[in-house]
């Protein structure tokens, strides 16, 4: 049993419970097969957003009804009876109940419950994307689904209503929500002006309550100290055998990880640092969680702004920090202290729809070559979204643009990097670089990807690949969520 709670008031608004088939009795090969189950990408959802804002679409918010129960089972499943549950026919001694609908807990319910829903759109005349599993066109609708939560963009209100009553004429049980409030645990807002807004202050408020921040804690101004590194710290104090800590590193670390991914792209190098430290936490380790939780109850409010500029059109800001976390005292404990790290924001009319912050899986031997790594990494993410948008403009939607401006940090030898990635020249210090990060060069040459240098002091993904100095981190900060 849950509670289900608005995201804007913290009102419980609805009590949920439901009947769950214990999944982990299920045997491969026997009850059960495959178990993944796609979902909307965030890039996905956001583009949408940002469609809605830039040409005036509107926007409908679904819900479908104990989703899983909806879909027919796969294959023949038995349960015990519940506990206090009895039958004409007998106890739960004697007696066993079949499935005859899929139920929550089977190890491929999600599969099924997908499988089903897409069968449904396909008999209603919807196209499935070759790009996003969870993106389906119809007409001038757009429909996208995170498991049993969904959005249609249309061009008018009166149009999705009739959609929505459509559907829920093939059996599909489907509540209407109205404009788009709270989805998948984000709340979403929409300004006067036009702009849409990403918060999440109730996970915010839980993170807090779960460090046990006190009164005392003074406020801070940025995720992480500037002057320093994480590393392993192994001949420090062990996290769980610190009384000054009263809380479960890894499931705040996860709950800080949704919230990086999600809605706050300022914490997302922070959270990364503190990620790579989860199944060895340190008392080092443990005070950046608090430091952090001390920024965010400083900026519960902050989340996402997209608020449209059809002059930036698409852009990608791509970063590396060459081997910043070295340090000559950890290397020998540490020895991914050595490697760079790769930060970048793609941004869509000015609105982020895409960040990351990743260590390179690899020891880069100059600034020419983190940086490079750090540009394929980031194209990786550029090119799909590239393909959704020009798919959606051959469906017949408006779009703003399809091909992408792409901006690559350009100071000490990191030319270099630009002129590798436009012109493929062997030279002794780069052949070594592996064919893998080339991958993009055929997109540059046909014209489809754009490169550029940008000055160190505009690189807003600096704030991916280190902790920065206050300054800098509020002017980048403003950049990429609006505020």
């Amino acid at each position: 049993m849950r509670k289900k709670r608005n995201l804007t008031t913290n009102e419980i608004t609805k009590y949920k419970a439901r009947l769950n088939i214990n999944g982990g009795k299920q045997e491969y090969g026997v009850n059960y097969y495959e178990t993944y189950a796609p979902v909307v990408t965030w890039f996905a959802i956001r583009l949408v957003i940002v469609f809605a804002i830039l040409f005036g679409w509107a926007l409908r918010q679904v819900d479908f009804v104990l989703a899983y129960t909806q879909a027919p089972i796969e294959v023949d499943m038995y349960m015990e009876l519940p506990q206090g549950i009895e039958t004409t026919h007998g106890s739960s001694k004697t007696h066993v109940l079949q499935l005859i609908s899929n139920l929550y807990g089977q190890k491929q319910a999600g599969r099924v419950w997908n499988q089903y829903l897409v069968d449904k759109l396909l008999d209603a005349g919807y196209v499935q994307s070759s790009i996003d599993d969870c993106v389906f066109y119809k007409d001038n609708i757009l429909f996208i689904v995170y498991v049993d939560d969904g959005i249609f963009l249309g061009a008018s209100e009166e149009q999705l209503v009739r959609e929505i009553k459509l559907l829920q004429r093939l059996s599909l049980d489907i509540e209407d929500q109205g404009h788009p409030s709270d989805y998948v645990g984000v709340n979403i807002q929409h300004h006067r002006n036009g702009s849409y807004e990403f918060t999440q202050q109730v996970l915010i408020n839980t993170i807090l309550d779960d460090v046990g921040l006190k009164p005392s804690y003074k406020k801070k101004l940025i995720p992480m100290k500037s002057s320093r590194y994480l590393s392993n710290q192994i001949d420090s104090t062990p996290f769980y055998d610190c009384d000054s800590f009263q809380f479960n590193y890894r499931s705040i670390v996860g709950k800080l990880n949704y919230l990086a991914q999600t809605s706050r792209p300022d914490i997302i190098f922070a959270v990364h640092q503190l990620a790579r430290y989860s199944a060895d936490p340190r008392e080092d380790h443990g005070k950046a969680v608090e430091w952090l939780a001390m920024y965010l109850n400083h900026t519960k409010t902050l989340g996402v702004i997209f608020k449209v500029d059809p002059k930036a059109g698409f852009e990608c800001y791509a970063d590396a920090d060459f081997a910043g976390a070295f340090h000559r005292e950890f290397s020998q404990q540490d020895p991914a202290t050595a490697k760079s790290r790769s930060g970048w924001y793609i941004m869509y009319a000015g609105c982020p729809i895409v960040w990351a912050s990743k260590l390179q899986t690899l020891v880069a031997l100059s600034t020419t070559e983190a940086e490079y790594i750090a540009l394929s990494s980031a194209l990786r993410d550029v090119i799909p979204i590239m393909q959704l948008i020009d798919e959606i403009k051959r469906k017949g939607f408006q779009v703003l643009c399809t091909l992408p401006h792409v901006h690559c940090k350009a100071f000490e030898d990191n030319s270099g990097a630009l002129e590798l990635a436009r012109l493929p020249k062997l030279r002794p210090r780069t052949k070594h670089i592996a064919v893998c990060y080339h991958h993009f060069r055929e997109h540059v040459r046909q014209g489809k990807i754009k490169i550029f240098p940008i000055s160190t002091d505009l690189q807003p993904a600096d704030m991916a690949t280190k902790a920065l100095p206050e300054e800098t981190f509020v002017r980048h900060r403003k950049t990429i969520c609006g505020k």
